[in-house]
C-alpha cells in the first residue's frame, strides 16, 4: 500500500494543515500579534510601536498568518489594516482563554512558565 492510499484510509496521518496552523501559533511573535489584534485592528506601524518590533519582522510574520487565514488584511489607501479572522480564530482564542481560566490553575500558568525549565 502506498503512502497516499494509506492516508486516505487513516485521515489522522494527513496532518500537514494542522502542522502549518499550529506552527504559526507556536511563535511568540505571532501569538503577540494575534493577542494585539484581539483588542482592535491595526496597521504594521501601530503593531510595531505597540510590540517594539521592526516593521520588516512584523510584515514577515503577518504574511505567514495571512496565508493560513489567521489574520485578514484590508487595504485602506496605502495602508493595510490587519484584523483577526472573526469567524474561526476569535472563537478558538475565546475557547483557549476559557480553558485556561478553568483548567490552568498552577502557579507556572499564572506566570506564563508552564512547561519551561528554570
Amino acid at each position: 500500500m502506498n503512502k497516499t492510499s494509506f492516508k486516505k484510509l487513516n485521515p489522522y496521518l494527513n496532518h500537514e494543515s494542522y502542522h502549518v496552523f499550529f506552527s504559526n501559533l507556536s511563535s511568540p511573535l505571532k501569538i503577540g500579534i494575534v493577542l494585539s489584534l484581539r483588542k482592535k485592528s491595526k496597521n504594521v506601524t501601530e503593531l510595531s510601536k505597540e510590540m517594539l518590533i521592526e516593521q520588516s519582522k512584523l510584515s514577515h510574520a503577518l504574511s505567514s498568518l495571512k496565508k493560513c487565514k489567521i489574520v485578514n488584511a484590508e487595504k485602506k489607501g496605502k495602508q493595510r489594516i490587519y484584523s483577526l479572522n472573526k469567524k474561526t480564530i476569535v472563537p478558538i482564542f475565546d475557547l483557549i482563554f476559557k480553558h485556561a481560566s478553568i483548567h490552568c490553575k498552577c502557579s507556572c500558568c499564572a506566570n506564563n512558565k508552564c512547561g519551561r525549565r528554570e
